[in-house]
């Protein structure tokens, strides 16, 4: 598609007809130079008006068709899961990157109790460290409150049948969401390698290894072999931090940016 370059204007004997704050000039100024060098204007134009086309092929929504007020079902509670599910994450992961700081993965013992590293850090973190139990019980309840909001967030959109053509592709996503929620939530269960986490990921072992046919190659890929040990923990820690976070963060803007696109689907 080509762009018309647009007729010159003497945009700076404009700006001084107008009352504009600091703030206001700088943020005009800046525009007006990146414009002239990258032509902004002209391609954001072209997105709204590529934005509103789409628009028009979607359905419209029960507020638009009933000249409803929008902010009547956009606050109501039920409307409210997924944002409630979104807030929660991002203080997960605030909460998480903090805790990162006095966390290691490793199973090496250590102490006179034969402490394992992981485990004496999560100890110093709710015993030592100046807001450590706050910080923990904080990413802990944010991630539980997530996995609720989401699994609620799911139901609502079934019940309401908000799944139903043209949105059957972010409910595809939502399938793929909540079960990477539930990844999320069982990599970060092991990381404090206490009895729970190893029992936990001895039962993940035996999930593993019950999947016919590749049960054992998924058992060594996740689990790093058939016991539990120091590959194990690294391999819940890997994923915890530094794969599921980029992968869950693209798929929720993904997302959210369909729902924009489309706009909410109110109960018929």
């Amino acid at each position: 598609m080509s762009l018309e370059p647009k007729d010159e204007h003497d945009h700076e004997a404009w700006m001084e007809t107008k009352d504009l704050s600091p703030i206001e000039e700088v943020y005009l100024t800046a525009l007006i130079w990146m414009d002239k060098r990258l032509r902004i204007v002209d391609y954001l134009e072209m997105l709204e008006d590529m934005y509103y086309k789409t628009n028009l092929q979607m359905p419209k929504s029960h507020t638009e068709q009933y000249n409803l007020d929008n902010k009547f079902w956009y606050w109501y509670p039920l409307y409210a899961l997924g944002s409630f599910s979104t807030i929660a994450y991002v203080v997960a992961a605030i909460t998480g990157a903090l805790l990162g700081f006095y966390y290691a993965p490793s199973t090496a013992t250590v102490g006179e109790g034969a402490q394992t590293v992981a485990y004496s850090n999560v100890l110093f973190i709710m015993g030592d460290l100046n807001f450590g139990l706050f910080l923990r019980s904080l990413h802990r309840w944010s991630a539980q409150v997530m996995t609720a909001a989401v699994f609620l967030h799911m139901l609502r959109v079934y019940f309401t049948g908000a799944y139903k053509e043209p949105r059957e592709l972010n409910w595809i996503i939502g399938i793929i969401l909540i079960s990477l929620t539930m990844v999320f939530g069982y990599t970060g269960y092991l990381l404090p390698w206490s009895q729970l986490s190893y029992w936990a990921g001895q039962i993940g072992v035996e999930m593993a290894l019950s999947i016919p046919l590749i049960g054992e190659w998924a058992a060594q890929l996740i689990f790093g072999g058939f016991t539990l040990g120091e590959a194990t923990l690294q391999r819940m820690y890997i994923l915890h931090v530094f794969i599921l976070p980029f992968v869950v963060t693209a798929i929720i803007a993904v997302h959210i940016g369909i729902v924009w696109m489309q706009g909410i689907a109110e109960p018929h």
